[in-house]
């Protein structure tokens, strides 16, 4: 039997338990570091297909690794079931309708990545024993993507070590494989020590750790001139200082992080923003400490493998739509605002053309697999942990359509899609190309040692976790 039939027909055979198995992780909607229910639930599914099951990576306790083989080549498959703060949602529904107010929900579809991931590995499990062929097959429980990460802990835990390469996937409004690169990351608390005083009888007896935290406000926004197009700043007041503003504040907590194209240049503009704070303290004669609390690297497709798994997504297809579903991502589209609205137009006439606008207007959904472009150097302008998977072992990640064309991420409308017919035909195309790419990736040793040589030229022969040793999974403190 032929790869792509033989993994076809193992998925459609099984898909209505592996949509009830997405909808359960769904239901459970756990916050980063909290998904005990659905890391259970994977692992009891994984543990009965024969899979070995190996809890608590890299001090993390919902983190796993299930591996089915123990000969060459090893290659895995990253799962997500991390959920968002307060974004509880009805499922397929396209009015806002939480199930309770401020709960979370699936608001990135990390119930459908986790299943899709999950079915991709007994797929190729099953695909190996039934024609005799060598090969270790794993499954990498990864909690909190949306939180602090896991995979940059598990990397430097060594985890991935001896995996000779990953494919993943993530849920969103295209069927492709991704080319732009995410940004690294790194964040950190920065807290500032003052003097109190009566803020009207004695205000020079004081040291205003808000007006230090403050000036470096105002200091990162003139760096802001002197950073690469792509980098980023962002802050938020963690603890301001109190609400009496007779009082001279002596203690004040800011978050902030910073983004960029490349994790060394993260670290250098991190250092910037360093030495605005101790500026900014400087100037206030208050005291700056600073303390690392995330990092990711940047992600960046292997090149070697994107023709196999561009090929596979093609032999695959994208999901195959109904009206129903149509009607349901028109109704998604029609919940936004206009200013969002017109966004989304331009993003069609991008992607398909003006000629085909009004077409996706009234059937908004990607219907083609768009071509792998190796020639697209953008940069996504999110982040993500895979991208230290990318740093230490060849990795490829899938886009495919799980929502209306437009959808805004992190919003009621995802969670409302996330389970739905939907998401879950997107779910199950996702496993088939990610199973067929595998398999065929399995079969090209050359290509596995290309694959390799390309991660030693973009890592220097050995990965570097961006965070410092000190830093521990935040277990409890999310």
């Amino acid at each position: 039997m032929l790869d792509l039939e033989f993994i076809e027909r193992y998925i459609e055979d099984r898909k209505e338990f592996f949509i009830e198995l997405a909808s359960r992780v769904w239901e459970f909607a756990e916050l980063p570091y909290e998904e005990v229910k659905s890391a259970n639930l994977l692992i009891e599914v994984l543990r009965r297909e024969g899979f070995e099951i190996q809890e608590g990576l890299a001090a993390i306790p919902t983190s796993f690794k299930a591996s089915f083989g123990s000969s060459s080549p090893v290659f895995g498959f990253l799962g997500e079931y991390d959920a968002l703060d307060t974004l509880s949602q009805e499922a397929a529904v396209a009015e806002r309708k939480p199930f309770e107010e401020s709960a979370p929900g699936h608001g990135c579809g990390h119930n459908l990545l986790g299943v899709g991931s999950l079915a991709a590995a007994l797929a190729c499990k099953e695909y190996l024993l039934a024609n005799n062929l060598d090969g270790t097959v794993i499954y990498f429980g990864c909690p909190a993507e949306e939180g602090a990460g896991s995979k940059q802990f598990m990397a430097r835990a060594g985890v991935f070590d001896g995996v000779d390469f990953v494919y993943t996937w993530h849920p969103a409004t295209k069927n492709e494989v991704q080319s732009n690169r995410s940004l690294a990351i790194m964040g950190a608390n920065f807290t500032f020590r003052g003097i109190s005083s009566h803020a009207g009888g004695s205000p020079w007896l004081g040291r205003s750790a808000l007006d230090a935290a403050e000036l470096m406000s105002v200091g990162c926004n003139y760096l802001r001139e002197h950073m690469y197009d792509q980098e980023r700043i962002h802050y938020a007041y963690a603890n301001a200082g109190g609400v009496a503003p007779n009082v001279v504040q002596d203690y004040v907590q800011v978050k902030y992080e910073v983004r960029s194209p490349k994790v060394k240049d993260m670290k250098k503009l991190f250092q910037r923003v360093v030495k605005v704070a101790q500026g900014a303290a400087l100037m206030t004669e208050t005291r700056v400490d600073y303390e690392i609390t995330m990092a990711f690297s940047d992600y960046r497709t292997n090149s070697k493998l994107a023709p196999i798994a561009d090929q596979a997504l093609k032999d695959v297809g994208p999901p195959k739509w109904d009206e129903e579903d149509y009607l349901f991502a028109r109704e998604i589209l029609n919940s936004y605002n206009e200013e969002t609205l017109e966004g989304i137009k331009n993003t069609i006439i991008q992607t398909y053309g003006i000629g085909r606008l009004e077409e996706k207007l009234e059937r908004p959904l990607d219907d083609v697999v768009h071509p792998y472009d190796g020639r697209n150097v953008s940069y996504a302008g999110g982040s993500t942990d895979v991208g230290d998977v990318s740093y230490c072992v060849p990795t490829l990640n899938f886009h495919i359509a799980c929502q209306c064309i437009g959808n805004v991420g992190h919003t009621w409308q995802t969670t409302a899609q996330s389970n739905s017919s939907i998401g879950y035909k997107g779910m199950l195309t996702a496993a088939k190309a990610m199973a067929l790419a595998a398999i065929r990736t399995a079969k090209r040793p050359d290509v596995i040692e290309e694959a390799k040589e390309e991660v030693v030229v973009q890592n220097g022969g050995k990965y570097e976790c961006p965070l410092p040793d000190y830093v521990k999974p935040p277990i409890g403190k999310y």
